[in-house]
């Protein structure tokens, strides 16, 4: 059997739609397909045979993440020093029987970070407390509760 050249069917008769460069559908630059020749997708079509490929994940490297963080903290330390320029009224402090004036957008900076240190060393303790108990139940070979 010879190779069909395009717009001509297996017998020779040219394909509907008309001549070279249409397809069968009639639309310029188609498939070649005509509509009782369309395959459903996963229907076992000519590509069936092919291993599906899956889309490749995006793995970020640690530089960049790194750079990312950087670029992030970079903003929100020219937005905090903006907040603390445009909060400079004095305020009074009294804090354990010391009493002081401050600028108002450095005392709330400070108070957020005091926060931050609390929240910090309650989350320091609760990991040292699971790696105990993680110590604990190796050694011991028992099951966690």
């Amino acid at each position: 059997m010879t190779s069909n050249p395009q717009g001509t069917g297996p017998d020779g008769v040219e394909a509907e739609g008309g001549g070279a460069g249409r397809s069968g559908t009639g639309l310029p630059g188609g498939s070649g397909r005509g509509a009782s020749d369309a395959v459903e997708p996963g229907s076992g079509g000519p590509d069936s045979d092919r291993p599906k490929r899956t889309p490749a994940k995006r793995i970020g490297t640690r530089l960049g993440v790194i750079w990312t963080a950087v670029v992030i903290a970079l903003i929100l330390l020219v937005l905090l020093i903006i907040f603390i320029a445009q909060n400079q009224d004095q305020v009074l402090l009294r804090y354990f029987g010391f009493e002081g004036q401050v600028a108002l957008g450095l005392a709330l900076f400070i108070a957020s970070v005091a926060g931050g240190i609390v929240v910090a060393a309650a989350g320091a303790a609760r990991i040292i407390q699971l790696r105990y108990r993680d110590r604990k139940i190796r050694k011991n070979g028992a099951k966690p509760r």
